[in-house]
């Protein structure tokens, strides 16, 4: 006669609820301190309801300085208006527009930028900037920090109760990565003037949680900062079509170059600022 075999219990058995226990199809609690987004759309998707403080936030973009401040901006403010502390900016692609923060409630004498020479200066300089008491958050741009790296930095800011992110390009996707959260950012053409109100697509990539597979469409910026974005892409553009114009005009040797025009010209083809750019890319 054989042995009766062994019941064994599958989830489905078990109560819907039991008290601390965590079911991987339900959204975490999350961690014990959280900063809320800004965005309540994206607030709702995240365990404890925001941004986790004292953890690594990882987010993944096509290109480089697009929607970093459009999209953590809001927490940076409300989280400056209670708590002491500086903003450290580790490497950005550009230089960050005082005005643009100001507007939306971050004064630019919180805000420390660090600019570093190489991959590695980078990343020392983040670490440096959690092991501070004085520091609020740090947002660091890292496109080649390998997975052990950003572990240090989590527990630099675990260590700390800090904010972090770090920026990375979307190819990162497919690398491990100890963030606690991880997210993707695109733009994002909202219905109406997509020019005064560029918004964002967000993807969460991972979360203690289910898998987010629908997108969340989140808002553009600040109303005032889209309408200096919009103005400073159209002026660009303005100067784009003179150089253009001009070196078509410079191409065909029949037609002389008037020289009042060619300061113009030279001034288009020199033109540049950082906002300037990400206007560009973000209300084209």
């Amino acid at each position: 006669m054989s042995a009766p075999r062994p019941h064994f219990r599958v989830a489905s058995d078990l109560p819907s609820a039991v008290p601390g226990v965590w079911h991987a199809d339900a959204l975490g609690a999350g961690p014990q301190s959280a900063q809320p987004t800004g965005y309540a759309l994206l607030d709702a998707q995240l365990p404890g309801g925001g941004w986790p403080v004292g953890a690594l936030s990882e987010v993944l973009q096509p290109m480089a300085g697009l929607h970093e401040w459009q999209l953590v901006l809001p927490a940076l403010a409300q989280a400056a208006a209670r708590r002491v502390g500086a903003v450290v900016v580790v490497a950005p692609p550009y230089e960050p527009f005082g005005p643009a923060l100001k507007a939306q409630g971050l004064s630019a004498e919180r805000v420390c930028v660090v600019r570093a020479d190489g991959a590695k200066a980078a990343l020392w300089a983040a670490e440096q900037a959690l092991r501070c008491r004085d520091v609020l958050a740090v947002m660091a741009w890292l496109p080649q920090a390998q997975a052990a790296a950003l572990r240090r930095l989590q527990l630099a800011a675990a260590q700390q109760q800090q904010l972090l992110w770090v920026f990375r390009p979307v190819s990162a996707a497919r690398q491990a990565s100890p963030a606690l959260l991880r997210l993707q950012v695109q733009g994002l053409a909202l219905p109406g003037d997509a020019a005064a109100s560029p918004g964002m697509q967000v993807q969460i990539l991972k979360r203690r949680g289910p898998p987010l597979v629908q997108g969340l469409d989140l808002p553009g910026c600040h109303p005032r900062l889209a309408q200096v974005l919009a103005a400073q892409a159209g002026r660009r553009r303005a100067a784009q079509w003179m150089a253009n114009a001009m070196m078509e005009v410079r191409s065909n040797a029949a037609v002389p170059i008037r020289p009042a025009l060619a300061p113009v010209m030279a001034g288009a083809e020199r033109r540049g600022h950082a906002l300037d750019r990400n206007a560009v890319a973000v209300v084209r």
